[in-house]
């Protein structure tokens, strides 16, 4: 049975819990491989809306195994919320599984992460402030404290008392902050991991076992290309490897064990927090996509950025990503925006014309979009429930943000519900 990855494409936000929802009702294995609480996916599933944060899509089909991967950092507290919601709303976590060797989000993360954003004032990089990227710090550092260390009281009170000798010097001396309560945190955190223990399993084995057995796997991404510590326009970054690579890492398997790759893009671009966007919109036309497409965060509530479609950015995550199909979703925003325009080229200062997505800020900061005009559409496209009852205007769009991506589309999206994602 196949393996498939879904990531996104652009700088996150790209309705991938819509798509990731649909493919976990067809599989038996629902991986999270990276990232923390900073994510959030929106799933609408039988007239009711869920936005999780940290638990798989597939937590929503009783028979479905839900893994978290080594590669995610765990904010115990906010997790066992999740599963509390869920339970509240009659959904289970019985297959919810966390791998021993993730890390576990402190209260001094998330101090940390609030105080040193802080501290960069108009350079701050625009995090969630929920203590990923300290945290993620520590994992590289190897000081950090992980779910096999939680669930063990005695080993977890040992580490924690050592770490928050430098981490609190750190909070009061340099930021000067309040220091964190160790003893009471341990406590605290104590009793989180006894909660927690029933959900402890080693997720390579059992990715790796339901790969042997032929069982369909489906890896959920969080964020986006864009937002790859590496790929993305760094440092306005998140703190790990959204791109389809992160799943063998975050997850323990090797790449032989994945056979496609779906990347999920809007039909516009959008983008929350500070950092560059060639084709923002500062108009109207800006604000009604906004509005009309509901841009604003899962997590933060914080409204995003928005702009035209940019084939720069999707040919450089077609590459980095080896996708074999793309998934496009909220077409039915633009309906009635006008002319459309999509973003072919950057070009520079000097007046050389870039194709290729530029790899430093310093040399994307010279460009400015070169844009093709498409002529727009003002039909109302959430009653469409097949591809081809989609307006021609529709349908050429589509075929020329495939023709400019180099990547076929497999799925439009013409609304949030699930019988709203047309599959070609």
């Amino acid at each position: 049975m196949p393996a498939k990855v879904v990531v996104g494409v652009q700088w996150g936000d790209e309705g991938k819990g819509k798509i990731i929802d649909i493919l976990a009702s067809r599989a038996d294995v629902v991986v999270r491989s990276q990232g923390g609480n900073n994510a959030g996916h929106t799933v609408e599933s039988g007239g009711e809306v869920y936005k999780l944060h940290l638990i798989p899509s597939g937590i929503l089909y009783a028979d479905t195994l839900c893994l978290i991967g080594c590669g995610v950092v765990v904010d115990p507290k906010v997790i066992l919320s999740e599963i509390d919601s869920l339970a509240a709303r009659g959904i289970t976590c019985e297959n919810l599984r966390i791998d021993p060797r993730a890390h576990i989000i402190l209260p001094w993360h998330i101090e940390l992460d609030g105080l040193s954003e802080k501290m960069r004032g108009g350079s701050e990089i625009g995090t969630t402030r929920r203590g990923i990227g300290p945290c993620y710090m520590d994992r590289a550092e190897r000081s950090g404290i992980r779910i096999y260390d939680l669930v063990h009281p005695e080993i977890f009170a040992e580490k924690a008392k050592h770490a928050a000798i430098l981490k609190n010097a750190v909070i009061t001396k340099v930021y000067g902050g309040e220091a964190i309560d160790v003893d009471k945190m341990i406590e605290e955190y104590t009793q989180y991991g006894q909660r927690l223990k029933q959900y402890v399993a080693d997720v390579s084995v059992l990715t790796y076992e339901a790969h042997s057995a032929g069982k369909n796997i489906l890896f959920e991404g969080a964020q986006g290309t864009l937002l790859d510590l590496d790929m993305g326009t760094y440092p306005f970054v998140t703190s790990s490897h959204p791109i389809s690579g992160g799943v063998c890492v975050g997850t323990g398997v090797g790449p032989t064990c994945i056979d496609e790759v779906i990347g999920v893009a809007k039909a516009y671009t959008t983008r929350v927090g500070k950092g560059p966007f060639p084709t923002e919109l500062f108009d109207e036309t800006g604000d009604l996509i906004r509005n009309r497409g509901n841009e604003f965060g899962t997590t933060t509530g914080r409204p995003r950025r928005t702009g035209w479609f940019d084939a720069v950015i999707m040919r450089h995550a077609v590459r980095v990503n080896g996708l074999t199909g793309l998934a496009i979703n909220k077409l039915d925003t633009l309906s009635d925006v006008g002319t459309l325009k999509v973003c072919v080229a950057y070009r520079k200062q000097d007046g050389s014309i870039l194709r290729d997505f530029p790899a430093t800020l310093e040399e994307l900061a010279e460009c400015e979009p070169v844009y093709e005009e498409i002529e727009g559409f003002d039909d109302d496209l959430t009653g469409c429930r097949k591809f081809d009852e989609l307006p021609q205007k529709c349908k050429d769009y589509i075929a020329r943000l495939e023709e400019l991506c180099g990547c076929p589309i497999k799925m439009v999206g013409v609304g949030p519900a699930r019988d709203q994602n047309l599959e070609r």
